[in-house]
């Protein structure tokens, strides 16, 4: 039994700002992540876009969420939205 919770708690988990919220029970959150360029160094900003489960429609565009990976859920939907971090005022 230890075997299986330590496998549930090897999931991936980002934190991001959600940037859509149209589709149904589904947010888009945009993961920033700074990384070094490889020739020069320099920070350069990569971005990356997931399609999130939102079960209860609660979470707006501009929120901070935390989201874990999970089960395919459809076509595009891998991850799924356990907490909101921050909201704008």
């Amino acid at each position: 039994m230890s075997e299986t919770s330590t496998e549930r708690n090897s999931r991936k988990a980002r934190v991001g700002t959600v940037v859509s919220d149209r589709p149904a029970k589904t947010v888009v959150v945009v993961v920033e992540r700074r990384i070094a360029d490889p020739l020069y160094g320099k920070r350069v900003l990569r971005n990356a876009r997931y399609h999130a489960h939102d079960e209860n429609n609660e979470y707006r565009v501009g929120d901070t969420v935390r989201i874990v990976e999970t089960r395919p859920l459809s076509k595009l939907k891998r991850w799924r939205v356990t907490e909101l971090i921050e909201r704008p005022d």
